[in-house]
């Protein structure tokens, strides 16, 4: 099994000292993506859960719309095997994924049609006010890798209750989500209707897509959304979150879902 920690050695600086010491990070390598012998996508992460990763990718992709039939992992490669209709054609170009974007070049919402995603539950779930700030402390405590390195972005979905359901890690944050939904997929627990999905960053377009074909409608993120990470939550109707910080959190779209007295409900979603 591929270690996701390195130690390295380095020279720490304090003051007018310099002492050699060890240091600890985390591990970034490819990894190779097959679908039916047919290299789809070169992704830099870090090793752990690649065959949800994979799974995760291909079906965020609408490449895969069920589990596949088998996978197979060997060191950085990922064979998956379907007997389900794959458009080849429109995967002849080969991806390479840097560990901080998501699949570039997506233009615009309208792609997001293409690739089937879903438009979501207008009335449900529903969950108080109290419960979005209480989630990053839950996330945060069970970064294992993070604790150890302070490199790696996490993705965490949590029940209407607040209890949390699964945890991924991963240099890429893109990454982390796509581990998080390959395993649910693999589990066979999709779609996640009645989840909140949290996010240890910022929320970006290629988050959205993903939690979106994951039928998540509640994500909340510690840092900002980007404007079309905004545009496409209104678009498919979910409630976006983020500067999740203490007692405080900025409400972007689908505050109906979440009620407080101090929170008003503004109507029905854009559609």
């Amino acid at each position: 099994m591929k270690r996701s920690i390195l130690s390295v050695p380095i020279r720490k600086i304090e003051a007018e000292s310099a002492a050699a010491e060890q240091d600890l990070v985390a591990v970034e390598e490819p990894l190779e993506i097959l679908v039916n012998g047919t290299n789809i996508s070169i992704t830099m992460r870090t090793p752990g859960d690649d065959p949800e990763l994979a799974a995760g990718f291909l079906f965020t992709e609408g490449i895969l719309r069920e589990p596949p039939q088998a996978i197979v992992s060997n060191g950085n490669r990922i064979e998956i095997a379907t007997s389900a209709e794959v458009d080849l054609d429109r995967l002849q170009r080969h991806f390479y994924l840097s560990s901080s974007c998501g699949v570039c070049g997506k233009a615009s919402i309208q792609a997001l049609e293409s690739i089937g995603c879903p438009f979501l539950d207008r009335e449900r779930p529903k969950i108080g006010a109290d419960l979005i700030p209480r989630l990053p402390e839950v996330l945060r405590s069970r970064q294992s890798v993070f604790d150890r390195t302070g490199g790696l972005h996490a993705a965490a979905i949590f029940d209407t209750a607040g209890d949390l359901i699964d945890l991924k890690e991963d240099v890429g944050r893109h990454n982390a989500l796509d581990k998080l939904i390959g395993a649910t997929l693999l589990r066979r627990g999709l779609p996640l209707e009645q989840h909140v999905l949290m996010l240890s960053g910022r929320a970006s377009f290629e988050l959205i897509q993903k939690a979106l074909m994951a039928g998540i409608a509640i994500v909340a993120a510690v840092g900002a959304p980007s404007s079309l990470a905004v545009e496409a939550a209104l678009r498919y109707g979910m409630t976006l979150a983020g500067f999740v910080r203490g007692e405080r959190f900025n409400i972007y779209s689908g505050e109906w879902r979440i009620s407080s007295s101090c929170v008003r409900p503004s109507g029905s979603p854009s559609s």
